[in-house]
């Protein structure tokens, strides 16, 4: 199956992320995935971290579960599964915007970026595949600061009894969807309003969101300021 970016989920057009450098670096960054299947059980949703990797040209993500875990009994292999990646996000008050005292036409809204990866699930139960993965996700997250844990740290009995406890698990995406919302639809001053009050916060995903969104009001966000600009969104 082709490899698609497209949109997979209702995005305005002025939110719409379609550059795979910035989707792909957001799963790096926020690997932990909802993991939407569906079987004969209905939906489900499960939260697993997942390391990207590109194999032949194709975006691969790969983890594990604990074999108690009835999702690889449930799911088929070959089963069409959803996995969405959040980034940084937060409340947009209407107090941000200095429209507000001039008109009182405004509401609050959120603030997100987010990526949605459409694939084909596969499980794995080859030990060796799943001692990879394992050290390649703990390598991504610990880093190479010194006294970074690593997986040859715990006695290899230790491992070897775990391994069998484990399930790995594969998803070639075949299509991925990005929305960064990130006030474009608002006007300048209005986006420099936003960009101040998060930046004066003392939490993290504020002053993050922030940052996005001075960077997408760099990158040439449309300036609504003569137009009607409700946010519906």
């Amino acid at each position: 199956m082709a490899f698609e970016v497209r949109d997979m989920m209702y995005t305005p057009k002025k939110f719409n992320q379609t550059d795979m450098g910035e989707m792909k670096g957001l799963i790096i960054d926020y690997p932990l995935a909802t993991l939407v299947t569906y079987s004969n059980s209905g939906l489900d949703a499960h939260h697993i971290p997942l390391h990207l990797c590109e194999r032949e040209g194709k975006i691969i993500l790969q983890g594990h579960i604990a074999k108690a875990n009835p999702l690889w009994r449930e799911v088929d292999d070959g089963s069409n599964v959803l996995a969405v990646f959040n980034g940084p996000n937060c409340y947009i008050s209407p107090n941000h915007y200095p429209t507000k005292s001039e008109t009182g036409k405004a509401v609050p809204t959120w603030n997100y970026v987010s990526v949605h990866a459409k694939g084909i699930l596969s499980f794995i139960h080859d030990e060796k595949w799943i001692y990879e993965v394992i050290d390649r996700l703990t390598i991504q997250h610990e880093g190479t600061s010194e006294g970074a844990w690593s997986i040859s740290d715990a006695p290899e009995s230790y491992i070897e009894k775990m391994l069998p406890a484990i399930v790995g698990l594969e998803v070639e995406v075949t299509s991925l969807s990005g929305q960064w919302k990130l006030s474009q639809n608002q006007p300048e001053r209005n986006r420099h309003g936003v960009i101040a009050g998060l930046s004066a916060s003392n939490d993290t995903d504020k002053l993050k969101v922030s940052e996005l969104v001075e960077t997408a009001s760099s990158e040439g966000a449309v300036d609504y300021s003569d137009r009607r600009y409700d946010d519906i969104s």
